[in-house]
C-alpha cells in the first residue's frame, strides 16, 4: 500500500501549488503540505492543474447542492480523505453538516492529526465547533462533536462501520459519501463491497466518485504504465472502461440513480468568467494534451432517496 499512500502526498503538493498560483482559494492547505521546492515540479503541468481545478469545483458543486437540499441536517463521510481541507472551508462558509467524518489509512491519519494538534489555525475551528464532552484525540483518531478522523482500511467495510459508529455515525441521517481517486486502488470486488455497504446502510444517501475513465485507449494505457513505473497498481482499473461502466457499477451495487460525466464536460459547465481567469494564469501550450487528460477522468454520482429529497 506504500505507493497508494504516496499518491496522497502527490495530490497535496499539486493542490498546494495550484492554490499558490491562484487557481482557487484554500487558506488551510499550507498547514498540511510543504510548497514544491522548485517553482513547479516537472510532473505538475498546466493540464494537471486544470484537471484539479475542474475536480475541486465539480465535487464542491455537488457537495454544496446536497448540503442545501438537506439544510445541513446531514453527515458527510470523506473516504480516503488524505490532507483534504473541506471541513475548515465549509465551516468558514457556515455550511458544516451535523457531523463530518474523514477516513484514511492509519499512517496518513496520524500525520494529519499531528498537523492539527500543532497548528492553531487548524485546531481552533475544531474547538469552536465542538460542544459537549471533552474532545477525544489519540494517534490514529480524533473525535469532536462535529468532526472526526478515523484510521481504517476501506477494503474492510465491517471494520469501517464499527469505527464510524464509535464516533457517532447516525445511519438515519441523510449521508453524503465522497471518494476521490480511491476506488480505483481497490479490486473491483472490494469497491463493489464498499458501494454495497453504503447503499444498504443509509436509507437516504448520495455517493460522489472521482476517478479515471476511458482507460482502454492508448492514452489510458500510458497513464497506467506511468503509474506502474512508480509501483502504483490501479487494481480497479477495469471498472474505469467508460462512463457507462462507471454508472453501471453504482446501479449494480444498490444505488437507485446514477450519473457520470467526464471532466471536459465538467469544465464546460463551470462559470466561464472564472475559467477565462485561470486560463490566463499560465500559458497552456498543449491544449490537446489537456483535453485528453480531462477526457480520462470523470465525476460519477449516485443517490438513494427514501425521503424524496
Amino acid at each position: 500500500d506504500e505507493a497508494v499512500r504516496g499518491t496522497c502526498e502527490d495530490a497535496s503538493v499539486c493542490k498546494r501549488f495550484a492554490v499558490s498560483v491562484g487557481y482557487w482559494k484554500d487558506p488551510y492547505i499550507q498547514y498540511f503540505v510543504r510548497q514544491a521546492k522548485e517553482r513547479k515540479a516537472p510532473e505538475i503541468n498546466r493540464g494537471k492543474l486544470g484537471c484539479y481545478y475542474a475536480r475541486v469545483h465539480g465535487v464542491s458543486y455537488l457537495i454544496k447542492a446536497f448540503l442545501k437540499k438537506t439544510e445541513c441536517n446531514c453527515q458527510i463521510v470523506n473516504l480516503g480523505a488524505g490532507m483534504d481541507t473541506l471541513f475548515w472551508r465549509l465551516k468558514d462558509e457556515n455550511l458544516l453538516p451535523r457531523k463530518y467524518f474523514e477516513v484514511d489509512f492509519p499512517m496518513i491519519v496520524a500525520r494529519k492529526i499531528h498537523h492539527i494538534k500543532s497548528k492553531p489555525p487548524l485546531s481552533k475551528p475544531i474547538m469552536e465547533s465542538h460542544s459537549g464532552d471533552s474532545l477525544l484525540i489519540d494517534s490514529h483518531s480524533l473525535d469532536s462533536s462535529r468532526y472526526s478522523i478515523v484510521g481504517a482500511d476501506l477494503r474492510f467495510s465491517s471494520d469501517l462501520e464499527e469505527k464510524l459508529k464509535k464516533h457517532n455515525l447516525d445511519i438515519y441521517l441523510p449521508t453524503l459519501l465522497v471518494a476521490e481517486c480511491v476506488l480505483v486502488y481497490m479490486t473491483p470486488q472490494q469497491s463493489a463491497d464498499l458501494l454495497k455497504w453504503a447503499a444498504s446502510t443509509f436509507p437516504v444517501a448520495m455517493f460522489i466518485n472521482y476517478e479515471q475513465v476511458n482507460m482502454t485507449d492508448r492514452f489510458g494505457q500510458i497513464m497506467i504504465e506511468n503509474l506502474q513505473r512508480r509501483q502504483c497498481n490501479l487494481a480497479g482499473v477495469e471498472v474505469c472502461r467508460s462512463l457507462d461502466s462507471q454508472r453501471e457499477r453504482l446501479l449494480l451495487n444498490g444505488w437507485e440513480t446514477a450519473h457520470a460525466i467526464d471532466m471536459m464536460k465538467v469544465y464546460s459547465f463551470l462559470p466561464q468568467a472564472d475559467v477565462k481567469r485561470i486560463e490566463g494564469l499560465e500559458f497552456l501550450d498543449e491544449k490537446e494534451l489537456f483535453e485528453q487528460l480531462m477526457q480520462h477522468y470523470c465525476i460519477s454520482w449516485a443517490s438513494k432517496d427514501s425521503r424524496d429529497l
